[in-house]
């Protein structure tokens, strides 16, 4: 191809923008034509420059990665390489057709072979109108199926294993990591509570303080302490604050038990 590639680089982390751009130095048929820091700018930039490719991170702040693109629409995206550092992402990125799946920490020859698969799709510009249809179908389909995760990945003593959140008892924040208490273990993994909140069933898992969700079917008792407060039992025996501002859309799930 003699045209060249316009990109975006969308990444809440400088550092990681920075070592994309590293990446792409070896590409010189790529021009990048802005960096985003969060969802938000991702569909405003999108809207304004249009560009060929994307290196988009799932998890930002204020808007993910998937959500933006479901804002914008299928007629309206451009080639996607999903970036991110977290394993459980890949089935969905796939999902929606990205072109490749970049898993942190990644290198250049990775990194090429990607840029390899961007290239040859730029140039079949049928396939992408086919693949542009495919997109939206997956993308409604999304929407209206409301998925959500089933599994989690969790690294532990050098190993990956796939944790069931049904086995998931309750979660605990702390900082950009989060606990998941199952049973007598504790698995850490690093994602936010809110980024963990909005792929989780509301069903099945609910916020009842700024630093817990709790598994609704691990619900044992709840006990009432002052100014509205309460005290949520687990059937592990585990005690947790149940704080004023999240209680009303917990007894809502519960059937207002009180």
């Amino acid at each position: 191809m003699n045209e060249k590639i316009t990109g975006l680089i969308v990444d809440d982390e400088p550092l990681a923008r920075k070592f994309i751009r590293r990446m792409l130095e070896k590409h010189p048929s790529v021009e990048i034509v802005g960096e985003c820091g969060n969802g938000v700018e991702v569909v405003a930039a999108i809207r304004e420059k249009k560009p060929d490719i994307v290196f988009l991170d799932v998890q930002m702040p204020e808007m993910d990665g998937f959500t933006a693109l479901e804002i914008l629409g299928a007629e309206n995206l451009p080639q996607i390489v999903f970036v991110t550092a977290y394993e459980q992402y890949a089935i969905r990125a796939f999902e929606i057709h990205a072109v490749d799946y970049l898993l942190k920490p990644f290198d250049q020859p990775r990194f090429d072979k990607a840029m390899k698969r961007v290239v040859e799709k730029s140039a079949d510009r049928v396939q992408g109108r086919t693949e542009q249809k495919q997109i939206a179908a997956l993308l409604e389909n999304l929407a209206q199926k409301n998925t959500y995760l089933e599994r989690l990945v969790v690294k532990t003593g050098g190993r990956i294993i796939f944790l069931k959140t049904a086995e998931i008892d309750w979660i605990q924040a702390d900082d950009k990591y989060a606990h998941l208490h199952t049973g007598n273990k504790s698995h850490l993994i690093r994602q936010t509570l809110g980024a963990l909140e909005a792929q989780l069933d509301p069903r099945k898992f609910i916020r009842i303080h700024r630093s817990a969700i709790v598994n609704v079917e691990r619900i044992k008792e709840l006990q009432p302490m002052f100014t509205g407060v309460h005290t949520v039992v687990l059937e592990n025996g585990a005690k947790l604050t149940l704080s004023r501002s999240y209680k009303n859309k917990l007894f809502e799930i519960l059937g207002n038990p009180l």
